[in-house]
Formats: C-alpha cells, sequence, structure tokens
C-alpha cells in the first residue's frame, strides 16, 4: 500500500527534532543564535511551527551550530524540510477546510471521533453536506458545491490505506433529516451501513434522548502511525479550532471517549437501528 503522509505533520516532526537537537547540544535559543547566525526569534519560530516554511539552508545552519554531522540524520531531518514545504490537496479548499485539522487527518493511522449533532465530517454523503449547508443559511450554489467536492477528496483517504475510525454520534444528527429530507436520510444511512461492513471502521450512536458523556461539545482523536508523533485532540471552533498535544489533556479526551462508547449503542445495535429507519 502506498504510505500516505502529510506536509502538516511532517512540519510538526521537523519542530520536535530540531528542539531536541537543540536540548542535545545544550544549547539554549540565544547560544543557537550567534552559532547558526540566524536570529533568536527566527530559530523560535521555526521551533514552534510559527514559521510554516523553513528553507533547506537555515535548517543546515541549525544543524552545523548542533554539530549534528551524522550524515544519515541530518538527510533525515532535510527531508522532513522538503516535505513540509509541499501542498497538500486541501490547500485548494482554503475557503472551506481547516487546513492544520486536514493535515493532520491525512496521516493519522486511527481517528476516534464525537459528534453530538451531525455526522462525522468524513461518513458524510454529498446530500447531506448539502442539507448541512442550507441548513447553515448558504444559498450560493458554487460554495455548497465546493462543500461537497472537499468532502469527497477528504474521503479519499478511506479507500487507500485507510486509517481505523471509531466514530460515535448522536442519532439526532439523522432524526432532523426524517421530515425535511427523507432522501438525504436514505442515502446517509445507506452509507453509514456500508462503512460499517467494512473492518477499518465502527459506527455507534447515541439515542437522541439520552444524556451522555459528550455535553462538552466534538471531538476528533489522532493518533499516528510512528511513535515519534504525538497524538492530537481537535476541539472544533468557529474558527479554525483547538489542538491538544499535552499527555493529561489527551488522556482526559480518552477517558471521555471511553465512556460515550459505553453509553451509546453498540455497533450491532447501531446497525439494527439504521436499518430500522430506513425499511
Amino acid at each position: 500500500m502506498t504510505q500516505r503522509y502529510s506536509p502538516t505533520v511532517r512540519r510538526r516532526r521537523l519542530s520536535d527534532e530540531l528542539r531536541r537537537r537543540r536540548d542535545a547540544a545544550r544549547m539554549t535559543l540565544d547560544d543557537a543564535a550567534p552559532a547558526a547566525e540566524m536570529s533568536r526569534t527566527t530559530i523560535s519560530n521555526i521551533e514552534s511551527g510559527v514559521k510554516k516554511r523553513p528553507q533547506v539552508h537555515e535548517v543546515k545552519a541549525l544543524l552545523d551550530a548542533y554539530s549534528v554531522t551524522d550524515q544519515r540524520e541530518r538527510e533525515e531531518i532535510l527531508n522532513l524540510v522538503r516535505q513540509s514545504r509541499e501542498s497538500g490537496w486541501w490547500s485548494r479548499y482554503r475557503d472551506v477546510l481547516s487546513g492544520k485539522f486536514i493535515g493532520f487527518e491525512a496521516e493519522a493511522s486511527v481517528i476516534s471521533t464525537w459528534e453530538p449533532l451531525v455526522i462525522p465530517g468524513l461518513l458524510q454523503v454529498p446530500d447531506y453536506v448539502r442539507a448541512l449547508a442550507k441548513a447553515g443559511r448558504i444559498r450560493d450554489e458554487h460554495a455548497i458545491q465546493r462543500a461537497v467536492d472537499a468532502r469527497i477528496e477528504r474521503q479519499r483517504i478511506l479507500s487507500t490505506d485507510p486509517p481505523e475510525i471509531w466514530a460515535v454520534f448522536s442519532e439526532g444528527a439523522l432524526l432532523a433529516l426524517a421530515a425535511e429530507n427523507p432522501e438525504a436520510l436514505k442515502r446517509q444511512v445507506e452509507y453509514l451501513l456500508e462503512v460499517s461492513s467494512v473492518g477499518t471502521t465502527t459506527v455507534q450512536m447515541t439515542l437522541a434522548n439520552r444524556l451522555t458523556p459528550g455535553l462538552g461539545g466534538p471531538f476528533v482523536i489522532m493518533d499516528f502511525p510512528e511513535a515519534v508523533d504525538p497524538t492530537v485532540v481537535y476541539l472544533e471552533t468557529d474558527t479554525d479550532g483547538l489542538y491538544l498535544e499535552e499527555p493529561d489533556e489527551v488522556a482526559r479526551y480518552r477517558h471521555v471517549f471511553g465512556h460515550l462508547r459505553i453509553a451509546a449503542l453498540t455497533p450491532e445495535e447501531t446497525v439494527e437501528r439504521l436499518t430500522a429507519m430506513i425499511t
């Protein structure tokens, strides 16, 4: 299978590697600046990811300053620079997608998602996307089609080297369609039944008339295939969102997700209830 990699994840790994090399050299930012002939601010921005597209010559200067002489190590780090400077497919949809989130999602090996109001984005069919857009008072057909096209592109990861997905969502995300758009409901439920039959995707539904442990709002936990890439928890906001990486924060959301899985219908019960919605 083709290995998926994301410039977003590579950029984060580059920051971690450079910070680790500086720490190993026992150098502060103030020490590194004259040694690399760069400003302290520039080095800090590269390490923190504020500078999105560092130059190869800048990273070479840092590796020289940190006395990283092993050619294999150097080339691996410089490859991270080159890969992090590439443009992901999502750059074409900046108007409808959060590039940073999609960049993480594109390389994640395990995605655990909780959605109390809508079907998780990776599992939405075009008719459902259109229904959401219209509910959000979007009337521009071009903008709606852009959202649909972006969803279709985003879902390509499900067909090639797919991640393991565990999606928990509220029954209300579907019941809202029953009266206004029964055709969209049918297509969405059929797709959920289809993906739930695939070994890499597990779907669970919470009942609309019961409270759940996920009252704090939606979140996504993303784990990555390489141990050097720490887990990310994404909390959606009206703008881009919040990204949590601290171990205690990640553990908290794993705990909530575990309780959501217990509170929800089992995968088998979910399939039965979904089937009943369209029969």
